[in-house]
């Protein structure tokens, strides 16, 4: 009961962590472009968790190796860039919305990788939740449609590789502690995100000259140790204690905080588009029944 008692928590409180993410996104997108902001994201990360190595540190590294790989690629660096670069051309909102598709490539994922047969309601929720993920892009208020498809399209992917990321962490590392499992992945992708934004990106350039420079490095610190490393440690607990499909579950309530930060922004959400998630979590409801 009290595992079930910390899972539901966990549950609630990374829905509102990675709900606020999207909006935190955009302010950092303020003053930096796309790939500052997402190298940002992971170097502050990575900064905040070396400190950690040094009581974490011992490690079977090449059993785990292939594990931390795809937690540390697929998890996290390539979905940053994705997602910002997403934001660009769409709102926080719909970014927020599209990325409740998450369990619905949770479950291909499964069926193709790990072999699990589908049940007939599972391959219906998959049907319907991209249904309404079409609608959701094509119907965004205001915007240009292709715009929406495409850049819509980035969100998708940084979900196909979330999907990629938590069946690796169930497959590869779901005897590894989960601070531990955490530090590493960022040790193997922090390093790159530090070189790439100090030798690939006018970062030092915006910092100094831009006014809104300060603030957007605050939120998206903000995103970084709260809406990165900290929540992966807990998801990663959230995955080993209850399993992919309820972990990434969250999205049911990701999608209501992140409308709510975007209207509160100033953001226009439509009844088609309202319509359209109710649709995608009924999908996801249906992939998740027993």
């Amino acid at each position: 009961m009290q595992n079930k008692k910390l899972a539901w928590a966990l549950l609630i409180i990374l829905s509102i962590v990675w709900g606020s993410s999207f909006i935190l996104m955009k302010r950092g997108l303020d003053a930096f472009g796309s790939d500052e902001v997402a190298a940002l994201r992971i170097s502050i990360a990575f900064l905040f968790l070396a400190p950690f190595l040094i009581k974490y540190y011992k490690i079977d590294l090449k059993k785990y190796l292939p594990g931390l790989i795809l937690m540390g690629v697929f998890g996290n660096l390539i979905p940053a860039f994705l997602f910002t670069k997403a934001e660009t051309q769409i709102s926080s909102s719909l970014t927020g919305m599209l990325n409740a598709l998450t369990p619905l490539f949770t479950v291909l994922v499964g069926l193709v990788w790990l072999k699990v047969k589908p049940k007939g309601a599972q391959i219906v929720g998959i049907i319907v939740g991209f249904i309404g993920a079409t609608c959701l892009m094509v119907f965004d208020a205001g915007s240009n449609n292709s715009n929406n498809v495409l850049y819509g399209l980035l969100v998708l992917a940084a979900t196909f590789f979330y999907a990629i990321s938590i069946s690796g962490i169930k497959k590869y590392l779901h005897d590894l502690n989960s601070i531990t499992a955490t530090v590493w992945a960022f040790c193997i992708t922090g390093p790159i995100a530090l070189i790439y934004l100090f030798g690939f990106t006018d970062f030092t350039l915006h910092l100094a000259t831009l006014p809104m420079a300060l603030p957007s490095l605050g939120y998206i610190s903000i995103l970084a140790i709260v809406g990165s490393a900290l929540s992966v440690i807990a998801y990663n607990i959230l995955i080993k204690n209850s399993g992919t499909v309820f972990a990434s579950s969250c999205t049911y309530l990701i999608p209501i905080v992140a409308i709510g930060w975007g209207l509160f922004d100033g953001e226009m959400v439509n009844s088609y588009q309202i319509l359209s998630i109710v649709v995608i979590i009924l999908s996801v409801y249906l992939i998740n029944r027993d």
